[in-house]
């Protein structure tokens, strides 16, 4: 598919990440006090459908506002005939030459002036483990080569119940976590910051539609409503230590933090691509009907305190081994519910070369091998200060589907008197 072109002329450059082939969808505000509002990015504005439905100019649901609320969760709930009505309502409102141009262009405003808030409301969030590149380092640097997977990871997406209550949007801010460390030469913990503090590149699914019992492949790709970029931060020292037996706990909930534009499956359906070929056939419920990855090309940028970053590493999104619907229809098979608004996180996208690798863990092999950054100063995990940026998108035919950028920075440990 070629560049749409719209009457907004920044959405018709090749680099920006909002053409109108995109339209993605974000919550904003603009000034202090300012009440958040729905909105659509294109090139450089972004579009407020909270006031266009408050005028009648858009009526996605024709009998109630479903964007009076500073959050996409009601409009998700009206499903994929709506969804796909109201992006055929937008790109003909923005396409060059639209009729409506001179009642639509007084509701844009400067993404520059706007600050962005969470996007929609998280109602459950499950973080996965389906990368094989990343699976298959982690297990050799913990148990060896041939040992590198669990006996069930080639038959089963493995995942996790997390913490909804601390994603936070891009820009956010948090302090390193406190827990417990064991050290290999103590018998007991000890209570500390995390010093092994890291990221995770991960993309995230929206759910869209709510599930009764389970759903096929073809129904949970359905049920996706968009796409976010993920970072499932992860404190790897206090995870070495609880873990065992149940898996992550406090490692995995100080923070996780999603880029601020939903882009929708319909965006992103020119780029769907295969999932790697299986080593172990599939069960029947797992089975792909068809194309269910993405080609988006990822990168990952750490910024010390006050310096310019450096890109550390670039992968993409199609090295997952489990796209995000055979996970959604795995997680339905005990007969969980599944909510518009639940968030799957992808698990740790890694390529199969170093500079692929999606993780500081990886990516100094535990420590081992530090990197260097551009100003010369070294890390093998996150320092205080540091600020951790994703960028991604989809190359189009002159044109991108971008995320805008998934950012945050670690916070030095709120230090208790007798915590330790």
């Amino acid at each position: 598919m070629p560049l749409l072109r719209s009457w907004v002329e920044s959405a018709n450059s090749a680099t920006t990440d909002f053409p109108l082939n995109n339209l993605p969808y974000g919550v904003f505000s603009v000034g202090l006090d300012a009440p958040a509002r729905c909105g659509v990015a294109i090139g450089d504005m972004i579009l407020d459908v909270t006031t266009l439905e408050a005028e009648g100019l858009i009526a996605p649901d024709p009998d109630t506002a479903v964007f009076d609320v500073a959050a996409w969760n009601d409009f998700m709930e009206l499903g994929p005939d709506a969804w796909a009505a109201f992006r055929a309502r937008l790109t003909e409102m923005l396409a060059e030459g639209a009729p409506d141009r001179a009642a639509v262009e007084p509701h844009l405003v400067p993404i520059a002036d706007a600050e962005m808030h969470m996007p929609f409301g998280v109602s459950e969030f499950t973080d996965f483990y389906a990368g094989r590149h990343h699976a298959t380092n982690v297990g050799t640097m913990f148990r060896g080569a041939e040992n590198a997977l669990p006996p069930n990871w080639l038959h089963i997406p493995i995942g996790y119940n997390g913490r909804a209550s601390s994603v936070v949007v891009s820009g956010t801010a948090f302090h390193r976590p406190w827990g417990q460390l064991k050290s290999p030469d103590h018998d007991a913990p000890a209570f500390l910051p995390s010093r092994r503090f890291d990221f995770e590149l991960e993309m995230g699914a929206i759910v869209g539609q709510p599930s009764q019992g389970m759903v096929s492949v073809a129904e949970a790709d359905a049920m996706i409503f968009g796409y976010v970029m993920l970072n499932d931060w992860s404190a790897r020292d206090i995870q070495a230590w609880e873990y065992q037996p149940l898996g992550p706990f406090q490692s995995k909930a100080t923070a996780t933090t999603i880029s601020p534009w939903i882009v929708t499956a319909a965006a992103l359906a020119p780029f769907r691509t295969q999932t790697p070929p299986r080593e172990k056939e599939l069960l029947p419920y797992l089975r792909e009907p068809g194309l269910t990855l993405y080609d988006i090309g990822l990168e990952v940028t750490l910024a010390p305190e006050g310096k310019a970053g450096t890109v550390i590493a670039r992968t993409n999104y199609r090295e997952m081994y489990y796209s995000s619907a055979q996970q959604l229809a795995h997680h339905t098979t005990s007969g969980c519910p599944m909510n518009v608004g639940d968030l799957l996180g992808s698990g740790t996208i890694s390529g199969p070369e170093k500079g692929n690798r999606g993780s500081l863990l990886e990516l100094s092999w535990g420590g081992k091998e530090p990197m260097t950054l551009d100003t010369g100063e070294t890390r093998s995990f996150i320092e205080d200060g540091d600020t951790i940026t994703f960028r991604g998108g989809a190359e189009g035919e002159g044109y991108r589907i971008g995320f805008g950028q998934c950012a945050g920075t670690v916070l030095p440990a709120v230090d208790k008197p007798g915590w330790a």
